[in-house]
């Protein structure tokens, strides 16, 4: 659909990344029917993928209350717990850069935002994965404290 559109002149994207709606937004001739049409598409690609999510969490939480022990229970949530926040910050991001660069025209922030997408979200799943260790839960808790106490930064002091 986007090879029909006509284009005015030679136009730079101003983005890290050949990004569709970019580009569609650089086309002279009417963008309804491609905007439609990536609209739809992408509620149907994101849509069924999060309603498969949260019928199969309703069902986790649900055999995960019936768990008698209170400590099998929390063992069993702080499984979840991760990756819930992986995929709440995945979808939650995806669905704030995609509105915001449909709403707003400032070409950096959209480009920001979707380096913050692309880039950052992928190199903080280690990191969240890995605060179920109790060596790394113990370490973050020790440098928010730090952090928290008045006249200390530990990062500035060397």
């Amino acid at each position: 659909m986007v090879l029909r559109l006509s284009f005015c002149t030679a136009l730079k994207i101003p983005h890290f990344f050949c990004e569709l709606a970019q580009v569609i937004k650089l086309a002279c001739t009417d963008t309804f029917i491609n905007n439609l049409l990536i609209y739809s598409v992408s509620s149907l690609f994101v849509g069924i993928p999060l309603i498969g999510i949260i019928l199969s969490y309703t069902q986790i939480v649900s055999s995960l209350l019936r768990i008698p022990s209170v400590g099998g229970r929390y063992k069993a949530f702080s499984t979840c717990g991760s990756h819930l926040s992986v995929v709440s910050l995945f979808y939650g991001t995806g669905f704030g850069v995609y509105m915001s660069s449909a709403v707003t025209d400032s070409s950096m922030k959209t480009a920001v935002d979707s380096m913050m997408y692309i880039v950052v979200l992928q190199m903080l799943n280690p990191f969240i994965y890995s605060l179920r260790n109790r060596d790394m839960n113990g370490a973050l808790r020790h440098l928010i404290m730090e952090l928290s106490s008045p006249g200390s930064c530990p990062l500035l002091s060397f």
